[in-house]
């Protein structure tokens, strides 16, 4: 299942897209350390498996927390939090 964590104004949407499915997989949760702005926490989704998730205090924050790592130029880049998930979950939409 894909979980979205984020928000949409007037200025566009912002969110991180997380396939539970497979960061339910990893060991490791590389993205609490890989993302700059530590905004992952790992919780218990209702199968009891551990899966990352945005902080709910940061969602409504995306745009401002993760502009440092976004490139101005819109060119496709992978972001830390993407480097650091070994099992490939992580997305972002804007």
């Amino acid at each position: 299942m894909i979980a979205n964590h984020g928000y949409k104004d007037g200025s566009g949407e912002y969110y991180i897209s997380i396939d539970t499915d497979k960061c339910s997989l990893c060991a490791e949760h590389g993205c609490l350390d890989g993302c700059p702005g530590q905004v992952f926490e790992i919780e218990f989704d209702d199968w009891d498996e551990e899966v990352a998730t945005v902080r709910a205090r940061e969602r409504n924050k995306l745009k401002q927390i993760c502009a440092a790592c976004k490139p101005v130029s819109g060119r496709l880049v992978r972001l830390p939090c993407q480097i650091a998930c070994g099992s490939e979950a992580i997305t972002h939409s804007w």
